[in-house]
Parts: structure tokens; sequence; C-alpha cells
């Protein structure tokens, strides 16, 4: 990519623009990411966290009776209220924008010219 972002408001700008629509249904393009970047299964233990109302209350509850376990435990929730960083927490810590800007260069560099989605990057 000519002109990488360099801060995490670029990439989310930049991102923003990436795929004419907000919403693609389908895993095939970030399955081929995902195997271009050599990721594996999910973690052993993941719950995954859907429905209308209460999702983040949710998630919270359920990060903090894993935490008190003395597990480690990562977050995604989406959409985010104040910060983007709100989305990724990292045993109970927003994860940093540079950690961020490193995953989105790793994408970058793994997605060739398969068009993700602003909630897909």
């Amino acid at each position: 990519m000519t002109n990488t972002p360099t801060t995490l408001a670029d990439w989310l700008d930049y991102i923003e623009r990436q795929h004419p629509a907000t919403i693609d249904m389908g895993l095939e393009r970030v399955r081929s990411v995902a195997t271009a970047m050599g990721l594996g299964a999910p973690a052993q233990r993941t719950i995954v966290v859907g429905g209308t109302n209460g999702k983040g209350s949710t998630v919270a509850f359920i990060e903090a009776i894993a935490r008190a376990a003395g597990w480690k435990v990562g977050a995604y929730t989406s959409p985010h209220l104040l910060r983007y960083n709100e989305r990724v927490r990292i045993d109970g810590h927003d994860v940093e924008d540079a950690a961020l800007v490193a995953a989105f260069n790793t994408i970058e560099a793994a997605r060739g010219d398969i068009t993700l989605t602003y909630f897909e990057y």
C-alpha cells in the first residue's frame, strides 16, 4: 500500500474506505486473510455473546469472572462507545494504539487485493 497509515486515527480513516459495503456477509475473505497470516484455531475457551441488548454487560461479567479465576482474558466487543481501543481488551485493559497499528499493518500485508469491511479489519 502506498502512503501507509501511521497512526490509529489514520488507520481508522483508511479502513472505513476499503470496502464498498458496510456489511458483506460470508467468511471467505476473512478466512483467506487469516490463512495468509498463518492464524490457527481460536483459543480453546471461547465465549461468543450475541443478541440485541446487554452484550457489553454480559461480556464485562464474564471477563471479570474469568479474571477472578486467574485466567488470561481477551475480549473483543463492537461497537465502541468512546474510543476504538475499547473494542479490544486484554486482562481488563484497552489495547494501546501502537498494538492496533501493528495489527492493522500485519492484516494489510496479508490481505493482498482482498477487501475487508471496517468490522472485519
